[in-house]
């Protein structure tokens, strides 16, 4: 059992010599969390049924992604059709995406209690109604309603699949599936304007959300027969599985003999709810909901995360929101199709943004464990950034600057691919950070660095218009690479400070984990 002076997220990953004989390893690698003996445990699972089940979180990534994003290259003709202006536009998406964050202190509770299976089902087929409600909608306030309550019915997407990826991978391979998730997330809002762009020109654009709708029930039907449900309640944490000596890199760990109940057939399997012992109460489930506004307070590294995390949305917010009117109008001119076609540009960057941010991070990290005698702080991974800030920096001083001066329109394709490198990065480790430090309370961290981080995204995206009437295109970018620049480069704070303000919340984590294992 982990003492109340262990540092949440400090673990041993590295045991070259394998002081710790019973520890589970992979090659020198030490499996972290320790697996069970239960065959049916998702760390236990063979690697083609892990593929499976992350392939399917990915695919519920995608169909929500695009039905919620589908409309940003034809954003001009939807002014049109219903009598609406750009901003009230942008003020609709930007309502859509608080809800997509406020929305997980409904969605994330059922999810740690019942299972992530129904609740991935239920939020993809929910999103239909809204998406066929838009063309039919007319006026401010039904466009306002319609993405109020899709963003409410999406908010999974934005924290269920960063719990997905530790219910089924080592700490070691975290970072490689969550860059994954990232990038699944970002391109999908990519891959859906491109794509909209060429259904206006050959079917309108009220053929554009009808798309988007048979998509998600494309999508819908394959995750009803092939998706699996990852929940498990296991006995050990990352911690107290491996009890680190900071001076030897030595280890120990006790391994207790228990039954498992047999593996579930395939049409067990088809059910939207898993009653598993050790699940939380409804009185947990409520309590769960309360401490994430306790978490903002008394874990600082999980604020930081969100903060990181939400400044990155915010210019890929602010991106979104000018795309449209800027290679729209002059001097580019550009049809609603090449509007999409320049959705391109971030589609590649983002693939390179997850390389980097989850191979490349988890390279770093396990290497800087190797150095630091096979010990592995959630800091590590944060030495990717550096390349995240200048790109990002630099792709908005391109994209606001650039526009100004009417840039030839490549010069602005490839700020937009900078911007995005940047966007992905940053919430990429964002988030794997957040699951690194204090893992065992990992739901209720991620729905704290979502809430920040689409808070924030609303307030980008509000306020966008009225700061570029204010300074004008040029002066508006500057500044806002500027913020881009500075709050990336705090990681810097967390790599000198990050493990002190982990073992200031260190007493509460343990609290917390040792509420869950009594009451639950």
């Amino acid at each position: 059992m982990s003492h109340p002076d262990d540092v949440p997220g400090t673990i041993l990953l590295w045991d070259a010599s394998h002081h710790g004989n019973d520890l589970g390893h992979r090659g020198e690698v030490v499996l972290q969390p320790q697996p069970s003996a239960d065959p049916e445990d998702p760390l236990n699972w063979s690697r083609k049924r892990k593929l499976l089940a992350i392939s399917m979180t990915y695919l519920y990534v995608l169909g929500v992604g695009i039905c919620t994003t589908v409309h940003y290259s034809v954003l001009t003709q939807i002014a049109e059709a219903q009598a609406l202006t750009v901003s009230q536009l942008n003020l609709g998406t930007g309502l859509m995406f608080l809800f997509l964050g406020w929305g997980n202190l409904f969605w994330q509770p059922l999810a740690t209690t019942y299972g992530r299976r129904g609740v991935y089902l239920a939020s993809i087929i929910l999103c239909i109604p809204p998406v066929l409600w838009t063309p039919f909608s007319h006026g401010p306030s039904q466009w306002y309603a319609h993405r109020i309550i899709l963003g409410f019915i999406a908010a999974p997407i934005e924290s269920l699949p960063e719990l997905s990826v530790p219910d089924l991978f080592f700490a070691h391979e975290r970072g490689s599936y969550m860059a994954f998730y990232a990038l699944m997330l970002f391109g999908s809002n990519f891959i859906a304007p491109f794509l909209a762009g060429f259904i206006l020109d050959g079917a309108g654009w009220h053929w554009v959300m009808y798309f988007a709708a048979i998509w998600v029930l494309f999508c819908s039907t394959i995750l009803f027969f092939f998706m699996e449900e990852t929940i498990y309640f296991r006995n050990t944490t990352e911690t107290d599985a491996v009890a680190v000596d900071e001076k030897t890199g030595m280890a120990e760990t006790t391994q207790e003999e228990v039954s498992f109940p047999p593996p579930r057939t395939y049409v067990q399997k088809l059910k939207p709810v898993l009653l598993l012992p050790g699940r939380p109460t409804r009185r947990q489930a409520l309590m769960k909901v309360w401490r994430t506004f306790k978490i903002l307070y008394w874990f600082p590294n999980i604020t930081w995360a969100g903060l990181l995390y939400g400044a990155n949305l915010a210019w890929y917010m602010v991106i979104n929101g000018t795309m449209s009117s800027i290679l729209g109008g002059e001097p580019y001119n550009f049809a609603p199709a090449m509007v999409g076609t320049a959705y391109l540009s971030p589609l590649v960057a983002s693939s390179f943004a997850s390389l980097w941010s989850g191979w490349f991070a988890d390279k770093i990290a396990l290497r800087l464990a190797r150095r630091n005698k096979g010990i592995r702080e959630p800091e590590h991974r944060l030495w990717a950034l550096p390349l995240s800030a200048l790109m990002s920096t630099g792709g908005l001083i391109m994209w606001g600057v650039g526009a100004s001066h009417d840039l030839h329109f490549m010069g602005l394709i490839f700020g937009i691919g900078f911007t995005t490198f940047g966007v992905v990065c940053g919430g990429a480790i964002a988030l794997a950070y957040t699951v690194d430090c204090f893992k065992e309370i990992a739901g209720e961290s991620l729905i704290a660095v979502i809430l920040i981080r689409n808070t924030l995204g609303f307030a980008f995206g509000y306020a966008i218009n009225p700061w570029i009437d204010s300074l004008g295109l040029q002066n508006c970018f500057i500044s806002v690479s500027m913020i881009s620049l500075f709050v990336t480069g705090t990681f810097l704070c967390m790599i000198v400070w990050g493990k002190r303000l982990r073992k200031f919340s260190a007493g509460r984590y343990w609290s917390y984990v040792a509420e869950e294992r009594t009451l639950g």
